[in-house]
């Protein structure tokens, strides 16, 4: 069966964006980039609430047709058009670039989904990901933690009344200080 992987960038103290919004604390050169295309290539659809996608879709179908926009720029605009991906949203009324409408969360919905062949689901922006969580369907975590504390913006794990025991499935460093930590649901949570 396929699994949901939450993959998120964050700053050193656990925010997913800045205070307004910004991303541009994101330290993703061309070794990180080439990481991201491997992994996402791998996978078998996108899941991303409105937001996200809408980010993704001003971008990236003609990232590479841009004579500037080259290497693991121009292969992730493909591995995005050509990915299935399904966008969670109650006010988008269609979407392109191979892409489904999902209304709401639907746990049964979610298991359907992970029961078809192919490779894993990533799982991509916080409020969605806030829902998974609340819902428990995410199967892995991949955080890649930039060297930044940004003091405020958006956290990505909101404030809950549960505890999710995780068990570490490994670590990467990448040269640009970047450190990518991957951690698997089913551990048993610390007492507390």
């Amino acid at each position: 069966m396929r699994k949901i992987i939450l993959m998120m960038s964050v700053s050193l103290d656990g925010f997913m964006e800045g205070p307004d919004r910004e991303l541009d604390w994101h330290l993703v050169d061309d070794e990180l980039h080439s990481h991201f295309n491997e992994q996402l290539a791998a996978m078998g659809g996108f899941l991303d609430g409105r937001v996200t996608y809408q980010l993704m879709a001003d971008h990236w179908p003609t990232a590479d047709a841009d004579p500037s926009s080259g290497g693991p720029e121009a292969e992730f605009a493909r591995i995005w058009r050509d990915m299935p991906k399904y966008v969670y949203s109650r006010t988008l009324e269609r979407a392109d670039w191979n892409t489904t409408v999902v209304r709401e969360v639907d746990p049964g919905a979610v298991a359907a989904l992970k029961a078809r062949p192919g490779g894993d689901l990533c799982l991509g922006g916080a409020d969605l990901a806030a829902e998974f969580m609340r819902l428990d369907l995410i199967d892995e975590y991949r955080l890649y933690v930039h060297p930044v504390v940004l003091g405020r913006g958006k956290p990505l794990f909101p404030a809950s009344g549960g505890r999710t025991g995780l068990g570490l499935a490994g670590t990467r460093t990448f040269g640009n200080g970047v450190v990518l930590l991957r951690y698997e649901r089913g551990a048993v949570a610390p007492p507390g």
